[in-house]
């Protein structure tokens, strides 16, 4: 098995504790590594106490772009936020090129700064997993991204000609630092939405869905739902005349027949049996010409990292539940 050593921009936020913890048991990893500028010194448990006893390290100030370019197989993910990875890339190109580093270094970047630039390969790993194969730019989708491209990709091929779309997310999802709609007292007894029909994420999904053919209205509204982390997408469209409940489900099931971490389920699917784990599972429903497609994940797991591990190891040619195969926490 290929021997990766691996550098974590921004290992203090959850996504990357996330990698912290899916990394530090996986196969292929022989050292890893991770940057927090206001954190250096302090041990990683510091920040991620699920972390004491089982992943050693402490947070370095600034990355050892050195010791990485000495590896064989150098890996770095990137979880800084949105726009920092961008601003830093022209001087992070300038000392790989020094180091012998820039030709050999797999990027796979959590944020939003690349998920639209053609140079990178989008990581949408159930979309196509082929093209991560030999991949060295990986731009992560956002989290409701994955959930209503796992939800639309399968009718692209029957193109309903309108598609709306709630999806309720945890607070996780905005990251360490509170704000006035993410801290706890003002969101633990509340629901709301939130960009409504504006929200970034939209770009990913029309692309995607137009290179296979469907240029769709959607109407997306997020919402934010009162739980730590998880993410539930349903979308309704209208269904072609005679398409019941039993078609519709034989279609999510053949689209995702080879997909590991994709789980068609009976009835709704449920946020507490995909937290923690690298799973999206899917509910179907149908009746009197209208569709209804339900997506269960959690935004931190394969809305983000899981999902980020999971390009890693396509990546690299090993199969993609390589350090991922194990189950959430239940109940959540």
């Amino acid at each position: 098995m290929t021997s990766v050593d691996v550098h974590i921009l921004g290992a203090s936020g959850y996504g990357g504790g996330e990698l912290l913890r899916w990394l530090s048991g996986h196969p292929a990893v022989k050292t890893l590594r991770g940057t927090a500028r206001s954190h250096a010194g302090k041990p990683f448990h510091a920040q991620h106490p699920n972390l004491r006893g089982l992943v050693e390290g402490t947070f370095e100030g600034t990355p050892d772009w050195a010791a990485l370019a000495q590896s064989e197989t150098p890996v770095l993910f990137s979880a800084l936020p949105h726009g920092e990875l961008a601003r830093l890339w022209p001087e992070l190109q300038t000392e790989w090129d020094h180091l012998g580093l820039a030709d050999r270094l797999t990027v796979i970047d959590l944020s939003a700064d690349f998920r639209l630039d053609p140079a990178w390969v989008y990581g949408l790993v159930d979309w196509k997993p082929e093209r991560m194969q030999g991949a060295t730019h990986i731009a992560n989708p956002g989290c409701f991204a994955t959930a209503l491209q796992l939800a639309l990709l399968p009718l692209a091929e029957w193109k309903p000609a309108f598609v709306a779309v709630t999806a309720a997310t945890g607070s996780s999802g905005s990251g360490t630092a509170p704000s006035d709609t993410t801290h706890h007292a003002t969101r633990a007894h509340d629901f709301r939405a939130y960009k409504m029909l504006s929200h970034q994420h939209e770009a990913e999904v029309l692309r995607t869905l137009a290179a296979e053919g469907w240029e769709v209205p959607l109407s997306f509204v997020p919402q934010s739902a009162p739980m730590v982390r998880g993410l539930f997408a349903t979308a309704q469209f209208p269904l072609a005349p005679g398409i019941e409940a039993g078609a519709l489900r034989a279609r999510y099931e053949s689209f995702y027949k080879d997909r590991f971490f994709v789980r068609i389920v009976e009835g709704s699917p449920r946020v507490a049996a995909t937290t923690g784990s690298a799973f999206a599972d899917i509910g179907v429903a149908a009746r009197h010409g209208h569709g209804a497609v339900m997506v269960a994940l959690d935004n931190l797991g394969k809305g983000m990292a899981a999902q980020a591990v999971q390009n890693l190891n396509l990546a690299l040619g090993l199969p993609e539940w390589t350090g991922l195969k194990a189950a959430g926490g239940y109940p959540a």
